[in-house]
């Protein structure tokens, strides 16, 4: 577990960006025996977009932000009541839920999404995070023996929410959606007709970083597309800066 810290620590250190943050908190997860991860931030103001890192499919992402589901999530929901670390599964909370929030659930376990553990945090501005390990098992084995490992999972938390609200501080709004430097960089040079590989070498990253970049922007947006993100990005007029 301590060689799991170290190395979680020594790659957050290196990152510059979203896909660098997510790349060790995947690496981390899976150290846990977590094979899935998620960082949301609730939005700090109403009508904007949340935040979320994350290796979930993308697919459940999308949906998840487009349709707002954050408003429903019974653990984003507890998570909201205060400073917590708790566990949670698709079948435990099936009689104490509304209907509304056990569907929620219930369609992230068609994505292997069926119980974990989360730890919300409030920073001394208000803002909400909350980091989740998730796994495809209604009760992961890790959570079986849960008191052993607690204080380490905090922390990996805590550091993971500090590099993230220290990278991602210069954040871009565009049409009323917050976006990362780099998913705004990417759908900058994708709005001037450069192709992912073009951007990659402009940028200096892989060609699966700005892919990853574009997806983040096009699920911002709530589109179908990454040509509809695109067009949003050149009606903004932004894409000169």
């Amino acid at each position: 577990m301590h060689r799991v810290f170290e190395n979680f620590v020594e790659q957050l250190s290196a990152s510059v960006d979203a896909a660098d943050l997510c790349e060790a908190m995947a690496s981390a997860a899976a150290g846990f025996d977590f094979p899935l991860f998620a960082y949301f931030t609730y939005p700090s103001a109403s009508g904007d977009a949340p935040q979320l890192i994350s290796n979930y499919p993308s697919s459940w992402t999308s949906r998840y932000l487009q349709q707002r589901y954050h408003s429903l999530d019974p653990v984003i929901l507890r998570g909201l009541q205060g400073w917590d670390t708790f566990d949670w599964g698709v079948d435990r909370a099936r009689h104490c839920l509304p209907n509304s929030q056990q569907q929620i659930l219930e369609s992230a376990a068609e994505f292997g999404i069926c119980g974990g553990l989360t730890m919300s945090m409030h920073d001394h501005l208000g803002r909400f995070a909350a980091l989740t390990f998730a796994s495809d098992e209604s009760r992961p084995l890790l959570l079986r023996s849960l008191a052993r490992y607690e204080k380490a999972l905090q922390l990996v938390a805590i550091n993971f929410h500090i590099h993230v609200r220290r990278r991602l501080a210069d954040d871009r709004v565009v049409d009323g959606v917050t976006l990362t430097p780099r998913e705004f960089e990417c759908l900058k040079w994708a709005a001037r007709g450069k192709s992912a590989w073009d951007i990659s070498q402009l940028l200096g990253v892989s060609k699966r970083t700005v892919t990853f970049h574009l997806e983040n922007a096009k699920a911002k947006f709530g589109v179908r597309t990454i040509n509809q993100a695109v067009a949003r990005m050149a009606a903004s007029g932004q894409t000169r800066s």
